[in-house]
């Protein structure tokens, strides 16, 4: 158990224990490599979308590319909040986190997260204006009104985090400190609350799905409009062009918002399943993203053969 004070009430928790993910013992070296690669393929990975966005001219003037990078901004941030902790607990190092840092760790999932949800709606909104209102997509969706919208999105997603921070720390802890999971989420840590967690799990599954339903519905309403659009396309080309444009977008909300129903929207829910599920959307996910638009985006790809064969010919030039 970890570090506890008494006080003239009660004994008051300090600290939490993360008892992270089960695993035979004779794993925990390759797990740790696992998970340490991970980690370092997709700091590595958003960044290198970070620079392409930066370095090329044609993709940063476009607020679809500026969007992008600022998923993967929030990639690399979402995976260094959650992933180091994860990796400790295949390490002898001490698996408490102080109260404190567990209280970080929470807002910051969640609103990094919930930011990330708002922003995949923007992806959509932008995608719904380039195909269906191509002609009036420069003065709808321009430079300063992208910045405007992330701006929103990231005051959303905090406030989001504020919420769901003081809701779940308000309540007392007592003892004990164990945390039956491998960071310091919701579900988690109300199981450990000296109260009645009831009206918690009600604002919670209230404040989330309504986050997530709303995202997701105005996500469907964008891409509803956007098939029945590309289908009044007379060319096959012009179709699987618009398409592609689309396929990756599709492609990461679906991974994204499958793994949050599956755990917030099921109130003092306890499934084994929960640990698998959470690895993949708090460290799976991060690292699919780029993955995702440099395989299926042809604009990226060719932006980081610019880029490349540039810094290729500077170099020949040099020499």
């Amino acid at each position: 158990m970890g570090n506890t004070k008494n006080t003239s009430l009660d004994t008051v928790v300090t600290d939490f224990i993360l008892l992270g993910l089960s695993h035979p013992p004779n794993l925990r070296t390759l797990l740790f490599l696992v998970f340490f690669s991970i980690y370092i393929l997709t700091q590595l990975g958003n960044l290198l979308i970070l620079l392409t966005v930066w370095a090329d001219p044609k993709l940063h003037a476009r607020p679809m590319y500026i969007l992008l990078g600022v998923l993967s901004f929030l990639d690399m941030w979402l995976s260094s909040v959650i992933v180091p902790r994860l990796i400790l607990n295949f390490t002898p190092a001490n698996k408490a986190i102080p109260f404190g840092g567990c209280v970080a760790q929470l807002y910051f999932f969640h609103f990094l997260g919930s930011t990330q949800c708002f922003l995949y709606t923007l992806m959509a909104y932008d995608r719904y204006l380039a195909i269906c209102r191509p002609l009036r997509y420069p003065m709808l969706m321009n430079g300063k009104l992208c910045t405007i919208l992330v701006t929103g999105a990231w005051v959303a997603g905090s406030i989001h985090g504020s919420i769901q921070a003081t809701l779940t720390f308000h309540l007392p802890y007592c003892g004990p400190n164990q945390v039956d999971y491998f960071f310091c989420d919701i579900p988690a840590i109300l199981r450990l609350a000296c109260a009645d967690t009831t009206v918690n799990e009600l604002v919670t599954f209230v404040d989330i799905g309504i986050v997530a339903a709303s995202c997701f519905l105005l996500i469907l309403l964008s891409y509803a409009n956007i098939v029945h659009a590309i289908l009044k396309i007379r060319t096959s080309g012009g179709r699987r062009q618009a398409f592609s444009t689309c396929g990756s977008h599709l492609t990461v909300v679906t991974i994204y918002y499958v793994p949050c129903i599956f755990i917030y929207l099921r109130p003092g829910s306890k499934s084994p399943l929960d640990g698998a599920v959470g690895v993949f959307y708090t460290v799976i996910t991060p690292l699919l993203n780029p993955l995702i638009y440099t395989l299926r985006n042809q604009e990226v790809k060719s932006a980081l053969k610019r880029i490349t064969s540039g810094g290729a010919a500077s170099v020949n030039k040099g020499l």
